[in-house]
């Protein structure tokens, strides 16, 4: 049997915070617990590893490089940069979609004004996704899709929309949770289900994922 190929992976992990002002943001529940435990299958499998984080209180797994962000802008940036050398992406940050269209130099003082409501206009964030796998050629590219209600529908049609080679399908409960239940769907119509197992037996069957043809 031939040795398996030794790549350059880039991983995302974690949540992405969009600030309103110094000392308030937009964010989401995401641990990170996924990219981490995609980074530690990584490097056992071999492979060379840059895991890009938004804001996580997660140790860096030994022997990989570690490149920490706050907002899906860096984000974008730092996944161009790694991804331009690599051979795959595992898009496993949850990037928030939106962000104020202004941040505030000094704090929201909404309430001072006496009003009962406030308004707050948001502008679309870059999707990271989108734009990197439009160029990725031969390389692997793996999503994540976090859906409620049709959620394979839904999948199939981001992984249509966005490029990617497969997605990864799971639903609010795995947030900030030990054990997760996944469907991971291929461009090529494959389809394969884990239930109730550890993000690190998810990470390992991602990792041991073939590369398109």
């Amino acid at each position: 049997m031939a040795a398996r190929r030794r790549r350059r992976v880039v991983i995302t992990a974690g949540p992405t915070r969009e600030h309103v002002d110094p000392v308030r943001y937009l964010s989401n529940e995401s641990s990170g617990r996924m990219g981490f435990a995609l980074a530690r299958a990584a490097v056992a499998a071999g492979d060379t590893v840059i895991l890009i984080a938004g804001p996580v209180h997660l140790e860096t797994p030994q022997g990989v490089t570690r490149v920490d962000v706050v907002s899906a802008r860096e984000m974008l940036v730092s996944v161009r940069e790694a991804f331009a050398q690599a051979d795959a992406l595992f898009m496993s940050a949850a990037v928030s979609d939106w962000r104020p269209k202004r941040k505030l130099a000094g704090k929201w003082r909404k309430k001072d004004e006496g009003n009962d409501a406030a308004c707050l206009e948001l502008v679309r964030n870059p999707d990271i996704l989108a734009t990197v796998a439009r160029n990725k050629g031969d390389r692997l590219v793996v999503g994540f899709a976090l859906e409620t209600g049709d959620g394979i529908r839904r999948a199939k049609a981001k992984m249509r929309r966005k490029g990617t080679d497969y997605v990864v399908l799971n639903d609010p409960s795995a947030l900030s949770a030990s054990r997760a239940s996944v469907k991971i769907l291929g461009a090529d119509g494959s389809l394969l289900e884990l239930s109730g197992v550890t993000k690190d037996e998810i990470a390992e069957a991602l990792v041991g994922l073939p590369h398109p043809a």
